[in-house]
């Protein structure tokens, strides 16, 4: 096993986390290696729920671009920037080597499992945990806090499914550490019942929001009917952010029936919803050829037509597909495609307006969370000494490729490491309770 930063600190102090997602799972690790008794608590049949489904397709774990380029893609608090620098990618391959698990990074940067696949790794990690003396307990769903008896943290009340029948059970613990999540995937476990419990208790918790998700646009019936599901591959994706800054990613994206979508627009997800949040709508501009100057189209264009329909035109000389044909139909006047520089223009800025984000639910991952002021340096509640939060119910926004897991991985560590801190002090034994 890989060397942990741990404290030599007495043993059997008792930590409550909740939620089995990677970053409850990582300060599980964390505190048991210390010697703590570790008992986390998830309200879904088994662990890891969400990570499983991320691996579907391939488990994209990281990225291995330039440290300062990976930290740049996060809006995150100084506190998980440290966390990143920390525990950086390559610290996070390390350790999945140490379960037995080799990497590789594939052509466009991200890091993957050899092959392919979350449930190894999963069962290797939870294989550990439970030779550090972790105990699972599945089918647990957190209500929040009971009445303190004013020495050590108030107990956590749960509703618990056992032996198909429900149970009220009430937890203490030397330390609590929160690993809930955000709000998208619900049926997965992550669905933010967490924040009015916190709320209630003075934290404040800025409102979770959907990020890598798609995006409303009132296409015609035509784009509905005959192009929904088709790609736009090897487009340049623009779009200003709230200070007016231009954002620009050479991706793809796809249409749908409702909107857009996509590898591209997640990327600018956080730009795009913070216009929307202040003006109503978005304004995303589309290259179509983003390989191609102006001046070569123009070139192009200007060539004899013969008796080409101008969409075979089009076709022949630019290789413009039928979903990027339709897009110009959509979104440009007629007589755009009477004058070669104007429909040049169009070709290389097609402005889409968006109207909304996608519901959260239907999102990769969300934003907002737990305020970075309410958080010492390891995550620990200034206002609830012994409670500690990870992973994406902090407040933090990042786009696909390896970068959430990270995060999550990271501030997981960071915030075991304040769990193993805090626990230099005494605090009652865990106790359980249940009634029917």
């Amino acid at each position: 096993m890989n060397q942990l930063d741990i404290f030599d600190l007495p043993p059997e102090k008792t930590v409550a986390i909740i939620g089995g997602g990677p970053a409850g799972l990582m300060a599980a690790e964390v505190i048991a290696s210390a010697g703590h008794n570790v008992s986390v608590y998830d309200a879904m049949p088994s662990v890891g729920r969400k990570f499983l489904l991320a691996g579907v397709g391939g488990m994209n774990i990281t990225h291995a671009e330039a440290k300062d380029d990976f930290l740049s893609r996060y809006s995150a608090s100084s506190q998980l920037i440290n966390s990143l620098n920390a525990f950086d990618a390559d610290a996070l391959r390390n350790w999945i080597h140490g379960l037995g698990i080799e990497t590789f990074v594939g052509t466009s940067g991200r890091v993957f499992p050899r092959d392919m696949k979350a449930a190894p790794l999963l069962r290797a990690w939870l294989h550990r945990l439970r030779e550090l003396g972790v105990t699972f307990y599945p089918r647990h769903r957190w209500l929040g806090w009971g009445e303190s008896q004013g020495n050590g943290q108030a107990p956590l009340l749960f509703s618990a499914q056992e032996n198909d029948a429900t149970l009220n059970k009430t937890v203490t613990a030397d330390a609590v550490l929160l690993a809930l999540g955000g709000a998208s995937w619900q049926r997965l476990g992550s669905n933010g019942a967490w924040v009015p419990l916190l709320r209630e208790r003075s934290v404040q918790v800025n409102d979770l929001v959907p990020s890598n998700c798609g995006f409303d646009v009132a296409w015609s019936d035509v784009i509905t009917s005959q192009h929904a599901g088709a790609p736009l591959h090897g487009v340049g994706l623009s779009c200003a952010d709230v200070h007016g800054r231009t954002r620009t990613v050479l991706s793809e994206a796809i249409i749908s029936a409702y909107g857009i979508e996509g590898t591209g627009i997640y990327a600018l997800s956080k730009e795009l919803r913070e216009q929307i949040d202040q003006q109503g709508s978005a304004l995303l501009n589309i290259d179509l050829l983003p390989d191609l100057s102006r001046d070569k189209i123009i070139q192009r264009l200007n060539k004899p037509r013969e008796k080409n329909s101008l969409s075979n035109f089009l076709r022949k000389q630019l290789n413009l597909s039928p979903v990027k044909l339709a897009l110009l139909r959509e979104l440009t006047a007629k007589n755009t495609y009477e004058n070669p520089e104007l429909l040049t223009l169009a070709i290389k800025k097609l402005s889409l307006t968006l109207t909304a984000t996608r519901p959260i639910d239907e999102a990769i991952s969300s934003a907002g969370g737990v305020a970075a002021k309410e958080l010492d340096s390891l995550f620990m509640l200034k206002k609830m000494p012994g409670v500690f939060c990870a992973g994406e119910m902090l407040d933090w926004d990042a786009p696909t490729g390896g970068y959430l897991l990270t995060a999550c991985f990271a501030s997981g560590r960071t915030a075991g490491q304040g769990v193993v801190n805090f626990l230099q002090g005494g605090a009652p034994i865990l106790k359980q309770k249940a009634q029917r």
